[in-house]
């Protein structure tokens, strides 16, 4: 394989790369829930996001304020990003199953000062606009409402030219929030270089991305890292056509009619929708994809010999996290998949297996699986939280939070985190936030959250309750607990499992020992 060498300019603007460069190339094809199609060109993307960046800056936002997006896979949720980088902003996508609280604290954190939604999120918007004094400016993409202004109304009236934002390839572009194990998610900030660290990773898990005739679609959220970093933006960067749906609840056969009706032919599916449509023996005659790769869990021998013939190619997988992404992998292009193995780094990252004092480890032996800056995909610092930035790092060590092995030809094996995160669906839940919820329940004393595994999602989420004084277990309890969680936080966040306990396990510290709430165990 000859030499990689990374080529990031010193002044690059994500917004004007992703939707000034390819003209009349179709950008996106959004599919309505009412099934109703819409194409744009991407001299369209880049006059409405024109337009909209002059909507922000006419509304008094300046460059490095933070704008909010909570919207679903549709054409203003990419706009919105894209006009908020090329006025040099920040834009936070945030995920439309969010319950208020999970809201309240990132709009907070992050000081949002305009937010980007439609009319079915806007009731949560306004339960919060006392507790968000930054929030000045409310933007609803369905029309006029109350205590909203009319998006399109107002980009309308606004110039489609704008003055791109001279930003450095290291400046800050986005914030993305994780979970981490303990308290509140974190935001990763992201400069205007990521997506050129995004490029590798994506090219190689699809076979030489792009090739003519590409156009990609998946099933995940924009609001997290997967969707718009894995799929919309490198295609876009790319001048691929990107297609807009997610249904509310992914359906297999659904899926398979789109990708077969729309052309579809590169897919980022999650383990979990994998296994789903396995499960379904759903069938297309007109489904032909070129590349399917997937990632957040490992796959199993099965799962790739099923895709081997039931959609003639080989799912391949990749790995990284929300502060460094798509940085392990496998395709075509790289050494052949091993499965049980997520791949070897992709060219231009060094990754490594360290010990706890960030030294690296010789093949075979396992330790915290780890990424070395200086990298083009890395992310800056958590938002206004130095001290978890300091705690992410061994040396120049980025420490992924995930155990894994190394072997002798450079393949990497994940073999499970060092901390509490549960993986569910393809989602990485920190149990810190849901226990938070659960512990603001008038009948719970104590709440510990840990992941089961699970033959579908990997994991689901358990949460074991200790009770206060006056209250008694039982099922009405426990749909109330699991309703409670699931309209504050997410859907993908409820405890399925709910049990309850007379005393938690505790170290002397008084931390919950998570690992004696797994099953197997008697009560």
């Amino acid at each position: 394989m000859p030499a990689f060498r990374w080529q990031i300019p010193e002044r690059f603007n994500l917004g004007a790369d992703v939707s000034d460069r390819h003209g009349t190339a179709l950008a996106l094809i959004e599919i309505e829930p009412s099934g109703k199609t819409r194409e744009l060109t991407f001299d369209a993307i880049s006059v409405l996001s024109n337009r909209l960046a002059n909507v922000l800056v006419a509304r008094g936002l300046q460059r490095g304020d933070r704008i909010a997006i909570l919207l679903p896979q549709r054409h203003e949720t990419a706009v919105a990003h894209v006009s908020a980088w090329k006025a040099g902003m920040i834009s936070v996508p945030l995920f439309t199953l969010f319950g208020e609280e999970a809201l309240e604290f990132r709009l907070q954190n992050c000081g949002a000062r305009a937010i980007v939604t439609d009319r079915e999120q806007l009731p949560k918007i306004a339960k919060l606009r006392d507790r968000l004094p930054d929030l000045e400016t409310v933007l609803c993409v369905d029309g006029p409402a109350e205590g909203a202004l009319d998006l399109h109304a107002l980009a309308a009236q606004a110039s489609d030219r704008f003055q791109i934002a001279d930003t450095l390839a290291e400046d800050p572009a986005l914030i993305i929030y994780t979970s981490g194990t303990t308290g509140q998610p974190k935001g990763a900030l992201h400069a205007h270089r990521t997506l050129l660290g995004h490029l590798p990773g994506v090219e190689y898990p699809h076979d030489g991305f792009p090739q003519p005739g590409d156009r990609f679609w998946t099933p995940a959220d924009w609001a997290w890292i997967g969707g718009l970093f894995d799929v919309v933006m490198p295609a876009w960067h790319h001048g691929v056509t990107v297609v807009a749906h997610r249904p509310r609840k992914f359906d297999p056969a659904e899926a398979m009619r789109l990708m077969g009706r729309y052309d579809v032919r590169n897919v980022f599916m999650p383990p979990t929708a994998l296994k789903l449509l396995r499960a379904s023996g759903a069938k297309d005659p007109g489904v032909r994809l070129r590349s399917l790769a997937s990632g957040g869990e490992s796959l199993g021998e099965d799962l790739i010999d099923w895709g081997r013939s039931a959609l003639g190619l080989t799912i391949n997988e990749f790995y990284g996290q929300t502060e460094c992404n798509l940085v392990v992998g496998n395709g075509s292009a790289l050494p052949p998949v091993r499965p049980g193995w997520t791949g070897t780094a992709i060219p231009g990252h060094t990754v490594a297996i360290v010990d706890e004092d960030g030294r690296e480890l010789p093949a075979g032996e396992m330790g915290s699986i780890a990424y070395h800056r200086p990298d083009p995909v890395m992310f800056l610092e958590y938002w206004r939280n130095d001290a978890a930035t300091k705690a992410k790092f061994r040396g120049d060590w980025l420490i992924s939070g995930d155990l894994g092995v190394r072997d002798e030809a450079g393949y990497f094996r994940f073999v499970g985190r060092d901390d509490d995160l549960i993986t569910s669906g393809g989602y990485r839940i920190g149990p810190g936030e849901i226990e938070a919820c659960l512990s603001r329940h008038p009948a719970v004393a104590l709440a510990a959250v840990v992941g089961e595994p699970d033959p579908i999602r990997t994991e689901v989420v358990k949460a074991v309750i200790v009770l206060k004084e006056g209250f008694a277990p039982g099922e009405a309890l426990k749909s109330e607990l699991q309703e409670h969680v699931r309209s504050r936080l997410a859907a993908h966040e409820y405890p399925r499992i709910v049990e309850f306990v007379r005393e938690l396990p505790l170290t002397a510290t008084g931390k919950i020992i998570r690992r004696a709430l797994r099953s197997p165990k008697k009560h």
